[in-house]
């Protein structure tokens, strides 16, 4: 399968999860916002942690963590919810601390489907002084049957 390639300007935020750093493409951030209490959604695939009320909409908490396989750990004061869109929904992504925001030419990042074919989840690699950044491909972190099931959970579906 061959990954999508970003379009557009390469500005991408950069945020850690313990020690590796990852990164999102800036159009699809739409806030970076404090660690808020995440009320539990039951029957909700086992990637989303549950949901937040934010300015009166319920977001689903994206477990990245687990999809990334690095031990969870509780949620602290300090963590960051980065708030995103993908082209079905407003997602919320916890990460331990936002680094920044850069801005890559093209040539600096590196098509993950074509060096890395078994990434999934990630549309590009960045070197960014000296450190590696993973760029996320957000539209793959949940799976047509865990966008099913969240939906369910969403509506309060019985089945």
């Amino acid at each position: 399968m061959k990954k999508k390639v970003h379009k557009g300007n390469g500005n991408i935020l950069v945020f850690s999860l313990d020690e590796p750093h990852y990164a999102l493409y800036l159009s699809e951030i739409e806030r970076v916002i404090r660690s808020v209490e995440i009320i539990p959604l039951p029957k909700a695939p086992d990637v989303v942690s549950g949901v937040i009320n934010f300015h009166g909409e319920i977001i689903p908490v994206v477990d990245i963590r687990n999809r990334f396989r690095l031990p969870s750990r509780d949620i602290n004061l300090d963590d960051r919810f980065i708030i995103a869109r993908t082209s079905k929904r407003l997602v919320v992504i916890i990460v331990d601390s936002v680094d920044g925001v850069f801005e890559l030419d093209s040539n600096q990042i590196v098509d993950a489907g074509v060096t890395f074919p078994y990434t999934e989840y990630l549309s590009g690699i960045a070197k960014i002084e000296n450190v590696i950044v993973l760029i996320n491909d957000l539209e793959n972190f949940l799976s047509l049957d865990e966008h099913k099931k969240l939906n369910k959970a969403l509506s309060g579906d019985k089945e």
